[in-house]
């Protein structure tokens, strides 16, 4: 049987796949990097279906779901919203603060697609940038955002289970 990922805005019930995809991504990223207890406890809270809930409910935000068809399973997800980052933002910039997908479905195009839909809101929006993190040892992550003219503007630390790992900050103009 054909599989096509189709990506969509998602709508209030979306909190659990939510919470499931953003825990499964999150621990399949970054198993071989972080203890597992400090992975799970990351999970617990930021992975949390209160936590998109919370966001599915702030008009401030957007979220998709990408959705393998025709069974309709989660495959990965994408959040934007204000930024919340250690540098200098204004009101014209919107930060990806998710975008997962499993990497079973990696590199057929969808990543791009949920980049690009990124790019359309802000747009939308009349942003002039978009900004992400990323862990500066993601180094096909980093180069995925490359391909999609994203270029290193900052850094960051992110701490997880009390220990800090450093990121870069990236932008792409609109």
């Amino acid at each position: 049987m054909a599989f096509e990922i189709q990506l969509r805005p998602c709508v209030a019930g979306d909190a659990e796949a939510l919470a499931l995809i953003g825990s499964a991504t999150f621990v399949e990223t970054y198993a071989d990097v972080l203890p597992g207890p400090h992975i799970i406890a990351h999970c617990r809270k930021a992975h949390s279906q209160a936590q998109y809930s919370a966001w599915l409910a702030d008009p401030a935000y957007q979220i998709w779901l990408a959705e393998l068809q025709p069974n309709g399973s989660p495959v990965g997800f994408m959040v934007v919203g204000p930024p919340d980052l250690p540098m200098e933002t204004t009101d014209a910039d919107l930060e990806i603060k998710r975008i997962y997908l499993l990497s079973k479905f990696q590199g057929k195009g969808s990543g791009r697609r949920m980049v690009e839909a990124a790019a359309a809101h802000g747009a939308s929006r009349k942003a002039a940038r978009l900004l992400l993190g990323v862990y500066t040892r993601n180094h096909p992550a980093i180069a995925f955002y490359q391909r999609t003219s994203f270029g290193i503007v900052g850094s960051r630390t992110f701490n997880v289970g009390g220990h800090d790992y450093d990121d870069h900050i990236m932008g792409r103009l609109l």
